[in-house]
C-alpha cells in the first residue's frame, strides 16, 4: 500500500454541536506532521471481523498477481478484470496488451459534435514472446505487468505510469523481441521511427536491434516514447532512462487551498506531462502532446504539485436571515413533507438518497428551531440508519443490511444496484450514508458512536489507505484529480465518471463524518479529496475550457473517459438529464458550483431552455439560482410552480425552497 507522504493539515474536530446551529460551521484547520494511515488496520480489523463474510459476485482478477488487493475503480482496473484485457490510458498515452507483448500510442484526437476522441491507437506494437501477463504492482499511479511464458515464468517487466511518456520494458532473460519496422538511428544512441504520423523513438541498454528485432540481454531494456511535435528525441534521452517504478502522494489542506505532491520514484529526473488542471511550474520546455483533456505540456522532474481552491464541506444551509414569510413557507412546506415520507429503497443507491433527503429535511427543522419536527424526522432517520449499522445485519436478512466481501476487498450493500456488487458506484452510494449520518449527528452527537461500527468500514471503502482490508482510496485518482466509477472498467476508452456532483457529496460525506467521529487523519483526507473533485467539476464537467476541440458542439461534457469525452448520460438522452446528473444531490456543500454566471446561464440554456417543470429540472433551478440575485428570485417562483411528480426522489419542495432562501450575493 501507498501511504501519504508530506506535511498534512486537517480540520479541528467540530466538537459540541448545537442541535440548531445558526449555519454552517468550520474552525481553522490544526496542523499535524507527519504521514497518519486513514482507516488503516489498527482501526477496522475488528469492525471488519464483525460483520458477516460474503462476496456477492465474485470477480475475475485473472491478471492480478497472487497477494495484491483488486484494483477496482482504477484507470488501469480493464487490465486486470474480465476474460480479455482492454486499453488503458495513462495519459498521455494509451496502452494495452497483446497476445504476445504490449502495444502503445500517442492518441489521435478528434471532435464531433457529441464526443472528442481519444481512443487507443496501437501503432508500436513489441512482441516479447508472451503468452500472458500478470499486473505486479500496487500503486494507483504506476503500473508494472511481468510478462510470461506457457509455463507461467517471466519473461520481462513492462512499466508505465500516469503523466510519464515513456513505457518501459525490461528483459528478465535474454530474449528476442519484435517491435515495428523503420525504426532507424538517429545518433546518442536512439532509434527513432515514424509511425501513424507520429515521431516515436527507442532507447535500448544491453540490446542490439536490427530491422524489426530486438536482441536484449537478461537485464537489458527498451524504453519507447513519442517525440514531442518540434522537438528532438536526445531531448528526453536522459529522462527515458528514470521511468518510474512507484509514486507517493502527498497533500497539505490550508484555510482557503489545498497542495498536493505527486512523486515518481525514480532513479533521477524525469519527465512528467501534466493535465490542465495541474497547471504549469519549473521547467516545462520539453514540448507538449495533445489529449482529450487540453494540451499537456511536458515538465522536467520527477515530481507535479499544484495547488487548489479548497472547498469546505457544509452541514447545513445559513437560514438565519429568512424573512418572516419565507420561515412560514418553509414551515408550512415541511410538515407537508414529513406526513408523505416516501418509504426508505433496500438498495444502498437509492436508499442512500432517501437517507440523505431526510436528513435534509432534519436539518431545516433545526435551523429554524422546530424542535418537534426536528425530533420526529431524527427518529424516522435514527430508525433506517440503526437498521445499516447493525454488524450483523446480514446475518437476519438479505436488505438494509452490508457484507464484508473478503475476495474484492471491500464493504458491499446487499440489494446491490448499478453493479455496486462489483464495485461499481460506491462512492455514490456510501457518500448518501456518511453526510445523512454527519447530519444527524450535529442534531444528536451520541448516534456517532453507536454507528460507528459499520460507517467507518463504509468510510474506508472509498477512502482506507494503508489497509489490508480496502484499496487505498477505492475510487479516487490524486493525477487526475477527480474519481472514477466503474469497478472492473470493461470498455476499450479506460474507466470512466459521470456524476462528478455525487462523487463531491462522497468526499463532503466523508468530511461530516470524519467530523463527527474526531478522526482528524480522515477529515485531512476527506478535505483534499473534496477539493480536487470540486475543482475537477468545473475544469472537465461543467466549465471546460474546449477550445481546442471546435467540432465539438455543447459547453459541458457529461461523460469523462480515459479515451474520450462524451455528451451523454448511461440513463437518458434529454439534455436536462444531462446537465442534472452533474449537479444532484445540491447538497449545503454544492455552492462549490458557483462560477461564471454567464457559463451557468447558458449551460442552464442548452439543458431545459427556459422550462424548468420537467424531471431534473428542480435540479436545475438550484443551479440557476446560482448565477446571481434576479436568477435565485426567478428560480424562486418558478420553483413555486413546480409539478411534485418531477420533483427528483432526491430532493423535496422544503430543502429545494431552503437552498434558494438560503443564497446570498
Amino acid at each position: 500500500m501507498r501511504w501519504l507522504t508530506g506535511l498534512v493539515a486537517v480540520l479541528a474536530v467540530l466538537a459540541g454541536c448545537s442541535a440548531s446551529p445558526a449555519g454552517p460551521v468550520e474552525t481553522p484547520p490544526t496542523p499535524v506532521d507527519g504521514a497518519p494511515a486513514v482507516l488503516a488496520d489498527a482501526q477496522v480489523a475488528d469492525l471488519v471481523a464483525a460483520l458477516p463474510q460474503r462476496t456477492p459476485k465474485k470477480l475475475s482478477a485473472a491478471r492480478l498477481a497472487e497477494g495484491l488487493t483488486p484494483p477496482t475503480n482504477r484507470w488501469y482496473s480493464g487490465l486486470v478484470f474480465g476474460d480479455k484485457p482492454q486499453p488503458v490510458f495513462p495519459l498521455p498515452l494509451g496502452f494495452g496488451l497483446t497476445a504476445d507483448g504490449f502495444a502503445l500510442g500517442l492518441p489521435q484526437v478528434t471532435a464531433t459534435a457529441d464526443t472528442i476522441a481519444g481512443g487507443f491507437t496501437p501503432v508500436v506494437t513489441v512482441g516479447v514472446g508472451a503468452t500472458s501477463a500478470v499486473v505486479t504492482s500496487d500503486d494507483p499511479s504506476v503500473v508494472v505487468l511481468e510478462n510470461r511464458d506457457a509455463d507461467g515464468r517471466a519473461i520481462g517487466r513492462t512499466t508505465l505510469a500516469q503523466g510519464s511518456p515513456f513505457v518501459s520494458w525490461v528483459a528478465a532473460k535474454e530474449s528476442t523481441v519484435t517491435i515495428p519496422e523503420g525504426f532507424a538511428p538517429a545518433g546518442d544512441g536512439l532509434l527513432v521511427a515514424t509511425l501513424g504520423g507520429t515521431r516515436y523513438a527507442l532507447a535500448a541498454t544491453k540490446a542490439e536491434v536490427s530491422g524489426a528485432s530486438a536482441r536484449v540481454e537478461a537485464g537489458g531494456r527498451l524504453v519507447f516514447w513519442p517525440v514531442p511535435e518540434g522537438h528532438e528525441p536526445a531531448e528526453l534521452a536522459d529522462a527515458a532512462g528514470r521511468v518510474p517504478t512507484g509514486s507517493t502522494v502527498g497533500y497539505h489542506v490550508a484555510d482557503d487551498a489545498v497542495t498536493t505532491t505527486l512523486t515518481y520514484a525514480t532513479d533521477g529526473e524525469s519527465a512528467i506531462a501534466r493535465l490542465p488542471h495541474q497547471g504549469t511550474d519549473g521547467d516545462c520546455e520539453l514540448g507538449s502532446y495533445p489529449s482529450v483533456y487540453g494540451t499537456m505540456p511536458l515538465c522536467a522532474g520527477s515530481a507535479v504539485t499544484w495547488t487548489t481552491p479548497r472547498t469546505p464541506a457544509a452541514g447545513a444551509l445559513d437560514l438565519s436571515r429568512l424573512s418572516g414569510d419565507q420561515r412560514e413557507d418553509l414551515t408550512r412546506q415541511l410538515d407537508a413533507d414529513i406526513t408523505k415520507l416516501p418509504d426508505f429503497p433496500a438498495d444502498t443507491y437509492f436508499g442512500g438518497k432517501a437517507l440523505q433527503r431526510t436528513a435534509m429535511l432534519l436539518m431545516v427543522a433545526d435551523q429554524l428551531k422546530l424542535t418537534d419536527r426536528a425530533d420526529r424526522l431524527a427518529s424516522a432517520l435514527d430508525e433506517q440508519l440503526a437498521l445499516w449499522t447493525d454488524p450483523k445485519g446480514c446475518e437476519k436478512r438479505e436488505a438494509f443490511c452490508f457484507v464484508y466481501d473478503a475476495e474484492g476487498k471491500g464493504l458491499v450493500g446487499l440489494t446491490p444496484s448499478f453493479g455496486s456488487d462489483e464495485y461499481n458506484d460506491h462512492h455514490f452510494h456510501y457518500g448518501y450514508f456518511l453526510y445523512a449520518a454527519g447530519v444527524l449527528a450535529r442534531h444528536d452527537p451520541a448516534v456517532a458512536e453507536r454507528y460507528a461500527p459499520v460507517l467507518n468500514l463504509v468510510a474506508a471503502d472509498i477512502a482506507s489507505s494503508g489497509s489490508r482490508f480496502f484499496p487505498d482510496r477505492r475510487a479516487f485518482d490524486a493525477y487526475a484529480g477527480h474519481s472514477w466509477a466503474s469497478g472492473t472498467a470493461p470498455f476499450a476508452d479506460g474507466n470512466n465518471q459521470e456524476s462528478v456532483s455525487e462523487a463531491v457529496n462522497a468526499y463532503a460525506g466523508l468530511s461530516l463524518w470524519a467530523r463527527a467521529t474526531g478522526d482528524q487523519p480522515l477529515a485531512a483526507e476527506a478535505d483534499w479529496m473534496l477539493s480536487l473533485e470540486a475543482h475537477s467539476s468545473a475544469a472537465y464537467w461543467l466549465q471546460p475550457d474546449l477550445s481546442a476541440f471546435p467540432g465539438y458542439h455543447h459547453r459541458i461534457t457529461v461523460l469523462n473517459w480515459g479515451g474520450k469525452r462524451d455528451y451523454a448520460t448511461w440513463f437518458s438522452p434529454e439534455p436536462a438529464a444531462k446537465l442534472g446528473i452533474l449537479l444532484l444531490p445540491m447538497s449545503p456543500t454544492s455552492t462549490y458550483l458557483r462560477g461564471d454566471p454567464d457559463a451557468i446561464r447558458a449551460n442552464v440554456a442548452e439543458a431545459i431552455g427556459t422550462r424548468f417543470d420537467r424531471k431534473f429540472g428542480d435540479y436545475i433551478l438550484a443551479y440557476a439560482a446560482l448565477a446571481g440575485p434576479d436568477d435565485r428570485d426567478r428560480a424562486v417562483e418558478a420553483a413555486r410552480k413546480f409539478t411534485d411528480g418531477n420533483l427528483d426522489d432526491g430532493l423535496s419542495r422544503t430543502y429545494l425552497m431552503a437552498w434558494l432562501y438560503s443564497l446570498r450575493f
